[in-house]
């Protein structure tokens, strides 16, 4: 029977899951992953967490309880730097201590430390430790890596061309060479489109978001995130600042949104940030600035936690599309104007 490895459906997960899914099915285990959030989950999470911990920290508790007893593994890398002279949330570094600390009934965690903060670090190093966990000698840990590695380009790739996470991770499972013929980005064919700028994990769960991504969709408008932007166009914009941002996943959030505005690719700009984020309070500053500066496009920061009622997001949500729909109504007459 393969060996079971667990992966919570929270923090990174819609980031780098092709990646770790192709590695550990490449060393011959089964990768069990936690189902989509749910208010148990998150009530757990909050039970569980310690109290300064963020939404989204606090949700991955819940889905690391759903996870304990099912499986013979929990993957929680040690998240330090997934770039060169960068970090990430030292929450995510310290994530594998809280679990073990709070959480009953573990099995086994693999907690690889994956730091490329530094010129000279190397995910092979980081990857032998995780198939060193399975059995896996050098040279089979070795392909799994390249396997992986190459699921993740095509991850990205389908990102680029306007997929949303669920929908590439479906075509990279798929593995068929023509998936991306079978079907169009959803919302492709809409002529109005909203920029989504925030964390993978607070934009995409459906259950913290409140279905933001589908409340969207299903109002008329093409959603379009940080995610759909190469890497370089977002690192050019973000490089526009005075001084660069050490926090890569601000970085991202921060560029995408000084492009959208920029160049003109959407009709609103929406931002979601989880209170009591440091970071978060930081760049979401520097994003409302630059949006209130530019004064091409409605914008809308949402704030999320725990507490945060469905009512209240559900009628900004609706403000903002009409401030959309009605900007856009305008600028279409002020076009048509004779004067």
């Amino acid at each position: 029977m393969a060996v079971r490895i667990g992966i919570p459906r929270a923090l990174l997960f819609y980031s780098y899951f092709p990646v770790w899914e192709a590695f550990f099915r490449e060393l011959g285990a089964e990768v069990v992953v936690s189902g989509p959030s749910t208010k148990a989950d998150l009530d757990r999470g909050v039970k569980l967490a310690v109290e300064d911990a963020c939404l989204p920290v606090k949700l991955a508790f819940g889905h690391i309880y759903g996870l304990a007893g099912k499986v013979d593994f929990l993957f929680l890398p040690r998240l330090v730097s997934t770039a060169r002279r960068e970090y990430i949330c030292p929450k995510f570094l310290g994530f594998p201590d809280m679990v073990r600390q709070t959480v009953p009934g573990l099995p086994p965690i693999i907690d690889v430390k994956i730091d490329l903060y530094r010129k000279r670090s190397s995910l092979y190093s980081v990857a032998g430790e995780a198939g060193s966990a399975l059995g896996a000698g050098a040279a089979r840990v070795f392909y799994a890596l390249c396997r992986a590695l190459e699921a993740f380009r095509r991850y990205r790739r389908f990102l680029e061309e306007g997929y949303l996470p669920e929908e590439a991770m479906a075509l990279v499972s798929s593995k068929g060479k023509d998936s991306r013929a079978a079907q169009l980005p959803s919302g492709s064919e809409k002529e109005l489109a909203v920029a989504v700028v925030g964390h993978p994990y607070n934009i995409y769960d459906r259950y913290i978001s409140m279905n933001l991504v589908k409340r969207l969709e299903s109002a008329g408008v093409r959603v379009v995130t940080a995610d759909n932007l190469p890497e370089q166009v977002v690192r050019a914009e973000a490089a526009r600042l005075p001084k660069k941002l050490f926090w890569t996943l601000n970085l991202r959030m921060t560029g995408a949104a000084f492009h959208f505005l920029r160049t003109g690719r959407v009709q609103g700009l929406l931002t979601v940030t989880s209170f009591g984020c440091g970071p978060d309070s930081m760049t979401g500053e520097l994003i409302a600035r630059r949006a209130r500066a530019a004064g091409t496009v409605p914008f809308l920061n949402l704030v999320l936690d725990e507490h945060t009622g469905e009512a209240g997001v559900l009628t900004r949500l609706e403000a903002f599309l009409d401030m959309v729909f009605t900007h856009r109504c305008n600028r279409a007459l002020f076009r048509g104007s004779v004067l």
